[in-house]
């Protein structure tokens, strides 16, 4: 027995240590192959998106376990040959009010905390930042309204100019920049048709529709890039409008956002983010769609 714990926590040690071990977290911000799991959280509301699905999967598992056990019984217990007259019993009313019961208080154990994630993550109401997200067939667009309403169009880098590093149908050429460990609040909507605006490892996704302006919020973590697309179907080019977050102190973050105005002031273009540790090679040569797989960690 001992030497079995101490196997299980080898493999337990193991299965996290990419996502503990520094200079893990550029691993851990992109899909990676075979990936069945949901991308680790860097985010408050991330956080809570996963505790709320491991919740759920337990209560799942549960009934899952309870009613193949119950079927299989079932089988074994009243077949023709261990009952050759089946009874003519029709109403049970404890297990009709416990098949009643149960159910509700099931529901009811799931709702609360499902509706306190649906409002945690609606917005935040002390924002250190704002920035306007707007959807384009099919590019982003990024404002700044409350740092001299600098803006910016962000673009996928296209499959022969991209650089050592950069991921295929996820890399963009100017990607949205923000400060660690700020509350951020977004607001996002669309120039044409809806889009939408998705990034797994942070726990967001709200639809940019035409006409409205829609609020969330996201504080991230850790220093890194962070990948996403849109979601939402939106016409020819959906699968090539990408986002790319990249976090940097916050100090890296003015120093960018000085020398971001200037340049835009003068030529109509912004300089490259800071730099981040790069995500792994092993990572490049994902599908079109390969974030869609995680399409339904995050929904209305």
């Amino acid at each position: 027995m001992q030497v079995f714990r101490r196997l299980h926590a080898a493999f337990i040690a193991l299965l996290l240590m990419p996502a503990v071990l520094p200079g893990s977290a550029a691993f851990a911000q992109v899909p990676k192959p075979w990936e069945m799991d949901m991308q680790p959280a860097f985010s408050p509301v991330k956080q809570q998106i996963i505790d709320l699905h491991d919740l759920v999967l337990v209560i799942i598992t549960l009934i899952t376990l309870f009613v193949g056990g119950l079927l299989g019984w079932v089988m074994w217990r009243y077949n023709v040959d261990r009952n050759p007259v089946p009874t003519q019993t029709t109403h049970n009313t404890v297990i009709e009010i416990l098949w009643t019961v149960i159910p509700v208080l099931i529901l009811v154990i799931i709702a609360i905390p499902s509706f306190r994630l649906i409002y945690y993550e609606d917005r935040t109401y002390d924002p250190d930042l704002t920035i306007k997200v707007t959807g384009h067939q099919w590019y982003w667009e990024y404002t700044y309204p409350d740092k001299g309403n600098l803006d910016f169009s962000s673009y996928i880098v296209p499959d022969d100019q991209l650089k050592p590093g950069q991921l295929r149908l996820l890399a963009v050429d100017h990607p949205l920049v923000v400060p660690v460990n700020k509350n951020i609040r977004i607001l996002e909507t669309s120039g044409d048709v809806i889009h939408s605006w998705f990034i797994p490892s942070l726990g967001v996704q709200r639809y940019a529709i035409p006409g409205r302006v829609i609020e969330t919020w996201v504080r991230v973590d850790k220093a890194g890039s962070y990948f996403g697309e849109c979601n939402q179907i939106c016409g020819t080019n959906h699968s090539r409008m990408p986002i790319e977050v990249r976090a940097v102190p916050e100090q890296e973050f003015e120093t960018w956002l000085v020398e971001a105005k200037k340049q835009f002031a003068e030529n109509g273009t912004i300089p490259p983010a800071p730099p981040v540790e790069a995500p792994p090679a092993v990572a490049q040569d994902h599908p079109a769609g390969v974030l869609q797989t995680a399409a339904n960690e995050v929904r209305h």
